[in-house]
């Protein structure tokens, strides 16, 4: 009777000893989150050779193949490329367009252009951050 009393009292103890404590959940890493790259582009008349975007170019025709580079990083969703073309004496729109892009090297002909000297307008802008723009402005017109 005695060994079942000291038994009874050590019991609890015993128990308490063997228990795992309490359940705790492991804290998860950090998220990364990487930063986008600032947009940055230039503009190719002549493959791999960036415009001089104070000269003004004439186009054959009316028309004229741009090449739109993105030199930063790409956005995981891609770009839109903006390209706006205005007559310089009323500001009427001669030309635009916009496309979606996921590729660094981008084709845009600019057709409709005019004798008369006018500005292209190039925005670039992140589809994943929206403020994340960039633009360049040159001037052109039809020879």
């Amino acid at each position: 009777m005695r060994n079942f009393k000291i038994i009874l009292v050590a019991l609890p103890f015993i128990l308490m000893a063997c228990s795992k404590g309490g359940d705790s959940t492991p804290t998860p890493p950090p998220v990364v989150v990487v930063p986008e790259a600032d947009i940055a582009f230039k503009v190719e008349i002549t493959p791999d050779t960036e415009i001089d975007y104070s000269y003004p170019y004439g186009a054959q025709g009316g028309v004229q193949d741009i090449i739109v580079k993105i030199t930063s990083a790409l956005p995981k969703d891609g770009v839109t490329i903006d390209v706006k073309v205005t007559k310089d004496a009323d500001n009427t729109t001669v030309f635009n367009k916009n496309i979606t892009s996921t590729t660094a090297s981008n084709i845009i002909k600019i057709s409709g252009l005019l004798t008369e000297k006018s500005t292209a307008t190039v925005l670039v802008t992140s589809k994943t951050k929206t403020s994340n723009a960039a633009t360049k402005t040159f001037k052109i017109s039809a020879k």
